[in-house]
């Protein structure tokens, strides 16, 4: 069986009126949810995060970490996605146990995930490219149905960009693990190198595009064997598609001792007796990866003695 490898595939249809992209998150997603073993839906969720970062960090030119975060009042309180400049993926989420029977309970809302797994709540996104440089935030509520419809209502509302996105998650079956995908078109502002259309045209064509996205099923989205290229040809091959340079996906995170030592060297030598297990060690765990650090007395005290 072929894999449902990681993608993130940008392309331009109708003379470059309108941008898209899609992304593909298969061993990847499976590494980064695999390794939290979140219940069903917090991971359907997480999943979704992850292909949507992945999506809105691929239309932006910066060098860097992207952030995409969702805190909310509901079962999953929050979910962290980050996608740096070179395609490096993590994440995580925090949930209620008690909250998440209750959602899994009420089947009233099963066709829209965002109010039942999440509630009230806000979509954030940031971009940090260093100390040097401001940092960009976007932020909208949690009013779609879905992450989708409230990343759609971000660009339209904040951006002024005519947006239409697919974003769908699945769980692992048969030879497959976790993998998550998703399609974004943006209708582009007019410019000096925009085609020349009528209004009617530039319509038409932005209709035509969005009815081609809907058609698309999730077994192509999730079909091993159909590749991304392959996959864009089959819904644009008629609409001048232009596939651009994709860009490597990977699961990777940041952490490392280095960095751990460095944030317990910020604190006094006098707060780390509190910090300290039952065996006199400070264990850190990444909220991220899960991996786990630790600090012994000697260690503490080669720290504190490199100051």
């Amino acid at each position: 069986m072929a894999e449902f490898s990681d993608l993130s595939q940008p392309f331009l249809i109708d003379a470059r009126s309108i941008r898209g992209r899609l992304v593909r998150l298969g061993p990847s997603l499976d590494r980064i949810l695999t390794g939290h073993d979140y219940p069903k839906p917090v991971a359907l969720r997480m999943a979704e995060a992850m292909a949507l970062a992945a999506t809105l960090a691929g239309a932006l030119k910066f060098n860097g970490i992207f952030t995409l975060q969702v805190q909310s009042e509901g079962a999953v309180s929050l979910l962290v996605a980050d996608v740096t400049s070179d395609g490096d993926l993590r994440g995580y989420a925090r949930f209620d146990e008690a909250k998440l029977a209750e959602a899994e309970a009420d089947e009233t809302l099963a066709e829209s995930p965002v109010q039942r797994y999440l509630g009230k709540g806000f979509l954030a996104f940031t971009v940090d490219q260093g100390a040097d440089t401001e940092r960009y935030q976007g932020i909208v509520e949690l009013s779609g149905k879905t992450l989708g419809e409230c990343a759609q209502a971000y660009f339209e509302q904040s951006e002024q960009l005519e947006t239409d996105y697919l974003l769908s998650a699945r769980a692992p079956e048969g030879q497959l693990g976790w993998r998550a995908a998703s399609l974004m078109i943006q209708r582009m502002p007019l410019g000096p190198t925009s085609p020349i259309l009528t209004a009617e045209e530039a319509e038409e064509t932005w209709n035509r595009a969005t009815i081609l996205l809907a058609s698309t099923k999730d077994a192509e989205l999730f079909d091993p064997a159909l590749t991304g290229p392959a996959l864009l040809h089959r819904l644009y091959h008629a609409e001048q598609l232009e596939l651009l340079d994709p860009r490597p996906l990977q699961a990777k995170c940041r952490c490392s001792a280095e960095r751990v030592e460095a944030t317990l060297k910020s604190f006094p030598r006098s707060e780390m007796e509190d910090l300290k297990d039952e065996n006199g060690h400070i264990v850190v765990t990444c909220e991220y990866c899960k991996s786990t650090y630790s600090f012994a007395e000697g260690d503490l005290d080669r720290l504190y003695a490199e100051e």
